[in-house]
Parts: structure tokens; sequence; C-alpha cells
């Protein structure tokens, strides 16, 4: 086996594992980009013309989309710290949109300038509030008078 072979051989073998390391450890991409110029010159070192080039191409492309394929579904089934895992319920403290509909009416402070944003002290709650567009000082009279997308509106009474 020629020597040149024998290099393309072991810069293949360079290249799968290095783009497999990118498979498992996502981030900067050093071993990807390393891994795919492996790849290349594997081929450049081992094809004797075009037409063996191409195919041996083909093959690491089959090879790489395997791999991926593998690593994909071994991810699904190991918990990685890729996935945030934690779930966002009423129970642990996280508060819905729809959670707040019971505000709606009520009546409270300004703790400090609204311009149009700020905090509203609502039953003994500091809660962070928004205007339609008015200014109210601090200590003006408020009510709320809707939620919108997660922000309660107030209106000065």
């Amino acid at each position: 086996m020629e020597p040149l072979a024998v290099l393309g051989i072991i810069l293949i073998i360079a290249g799968f594992v290095l783009v497999g390391i990118e498979f498992v450890m996502p981030g900067f991409g050093a071993p990807g980009i390393t891994g795919i110029l492996c790849l290349g010159g594997g081929i450049l070192c081992t094809a004797k013309d075009v037409q063996q080039g191409l195919t041996i191409t083909l093959i690491i492309v089959v090879v790489l989309a395997v791999m991926l394929t593998i690593a994909m579904t071994f991810f699904k089934r190991v918990k990685t710290p890729f996935v945030l895992d934690t779930e966002i319920k009423a129970e642990k403290g996280y508060i819905n949109a729809s959670d707040l509909e019971y505000l709606v009416g009520k009546e409270g402070t300004a703790v400090t300038d609204l311009r149009p944003a700020g905090k509203c002290d609502i039953e003994g709650v500091e809660f962070d509030v928004r205007t339609e567009g008015r200014y109210i000082e601090r200590g003006g009279k408020v009510r709320i008078s809707r939620i919108h997308e997660h922000m309660i509106i107030v209106k000065e009474m």
C-alpha cells in the first residue's frame, strides 16, 4: 500500500473521530471543522481519480449521516446538559398570565413614578405594572384595567 493512501486512511479515520466528537460535544466547532478538513484531505490522498474521489465522498457522507442519526437517537434517551428539563408549573411558584386575571378591577397605589412602567402596591403586594401610556406620579391611585402578555396594565383613578 502506498504511503499516501495510508496517510489518507489515517486522515479519514481522524476526521470521523473529530466529527463524532463534535456531534457529542457541540460548541465552538473546532473538532468539527478540523474533522471536515481531515476528511477532505483523506479523500484527496486516497482517491486515484475523480470518480473514485466522488465514490469515497458519497460513502463518507452516508457514514456521517448514520453517525448523526445514532447520536441524535442516543441523546433523546440520555439526559444531557444541553436540554432544559425544568418544568414551569404553578406549584413551583411560576405565574401564568391567566393566573393574574383575578387582579383586574383591583385598586392600588403607585410605589414609583409610572412612565409608563413602574411598580404598584395592590393589596399589600408590589407588582411591576405598565400604564396605558400616561404618566402617573408616585402615590397616585390606580386601577388594574387588564392583563396583556404577562404585563399588568393600569389606569389612573
